[in-house]
């Protein structure tokens, strides 16, 4: 079981930046890749972003692609989200996961544990 801590989510203006942290512990040598997801207030939890924890494949949500940026941190385990140009769109919980294919983690319902997440909020 992979444990995950979300942090980083604050109150931001519209227009504004912000970087979220992701940190995944226990089995996450059973798992190839993390990935960001968020849930918007009212709405199903959605696919962001996504990188390999030892090589560089990476994989967008179209939503996101070019505004927002996934990297690992310089923790080992650890993901990093830098979110540009915030709109109050992006106002929702942030979340972090991790599993053995990319293509898994464009599933949310895929997943079953998922960590407290970090709330977000873009005001206009």
């Amino acid at each position: 079981q992979v444990h995950l801590q979300e942090s980083g989510g604050r109150l931001v203006q519209a227009g504004g930046s912000l970087k979220l942290s992701c940190s995944a512990s226990g089995s996450v040598a059973n798992t190839e890749y993390g990935g960001w997801f968020r849930q918007p207030p009212g709405k199903d939890r959605e696919f962001l972003a996504a990188i390999g924890w030892d090589n560089e494949n990476v994989d967008y949500a179209a939503s996101v692609k070019g505004r927002f940026t996934i990297s690992r941190g310089n923790v080992t385990n650890t993901l990093i989200l830098e979110m540009n140009n915030l709109t109050p769109e992006d106002t929702a919980i942030y979340f972090c996961n991790a599993a053995r294919h990319i293509s898994t983690l464009r599933q949310p319902t895929a997943f079953g544990i998922w960590g407290p997440g970090t709330k977000v909020t873009v005001s206009s």
